[in-house]
Parts: structure tokens; sequence; C-alpha cells
């Protein structure tokens, strides 16, 4: 999916468009309105009534999907002492501690790769191509992110 050359007019647009580009991922349109709201709103924490007025949305699908982005580990609730109501905000760290967990998963995919290719062995090497394309694939982003998150953390450390 290529991303419109017009920007968004609006916040709640913004919020429209990290919807549409969730979808686009295979998430719920509404994770990617409640996470593109929640990088633009004032203040940047927000209650699920905000949340749900500000996106006109179910608090019903609003808490449903807090709960996925909170899972994912780029949301987190919180509360303020004397305050009532649960709050929800981009979590700090939120983005990087994504792509960490990321690694994970590409070990998983060349594992998957690897079993495959046990079942497989002896097999025409024709047979092999697509587990060992999808193999090398995630073990070089296996190898290779380690490297990248630390590079971006010196850069980050020099910033500050």
């Amino acid at each position: 999916m290529e991303l419109s050359d017009q920007a968004p007019q609006t916040k709640q647009e913004y919020a429209e468009e990290v919807g549409i580009y969730f979808e686009h991922m295979g998430m719920t349109r509404m994770s990617g309105r409640i996470l593109g709201w929640l990088m633009v709103c004032d203040p940047p924490h927000q209650t699920i009534n905000e949340l749900a007025e500000a996106l006109q949305a179910s608090k019903g699908s609003i808490s449903t999907m807090t709960r996925v982005l909170m899972q994912i580990g780029i949301v987190e609730r919180f509360s303020i002492p004397g305050q009532r109501r649960d709050l929800y905000r981009v979590r700090t760290g939120g983005w990087l501690a994504t792509v960490e967990a990321s690694i994970a998963e590409y070990r998983n995919f060349r594992q998957l790769a690897e079993r495959g290719l046990n079942l497989l062995d002896g097999e025409p090497p024709k047979a092999r191509e697509r587990l060992e394309d999808m193999r090398d694939v995630y073990g070089f982003f296996e190898r290779e992110m380690p490297g990248l998150i630390e590079k971006y953390k010196q850069e980050r450390r020099a910033q500050k």
C-alpha cells in the first residue's frame, strides 16, 4: 500500500489514515485509529470515553482494541492518583520494544522453515527452494537486527 501524497488535514483524518494502513497490514482498522489518535492527541493520554468521542466509536470497540495494542507493547494503561479512570498513551520505548520482539518472530519463522526442510530431506532442490528462501530471509534478519537495534540505541544516546 502506498500512502497518499495528500497530508491529512485533521487529527481525526490522521487517525483514520493510520487505521487504514493497519487494516492493510492485516490488523484491525480500529486498533490503527486508536494508535494514530494517541500519536497526535493533546493531552497525550486519553480515557476510553475520550477515545470513543474523538474516534466516533463504541467504548466496547475501543476497550477491545486498546487491549490488543497493549499486548503488542505500543500502548500502556495507567492511572493518575486521585482519578478514577484509566488512561491510555503510547508507551515510551514501545516502538523499539516492538522491533526487538520481532527478532523472536524472525527466529520462529526460520525454525519453521528448517522443520520443513528436515521434512523434505532428500527431496530435489526444486522442492526445497521455497523453504530455503524463507529460512535464508528470516535467518538474515534474525542475525542482523540486533546490530541495527544497537546502532539505533547508540544514535539515540548521542542525540541526547
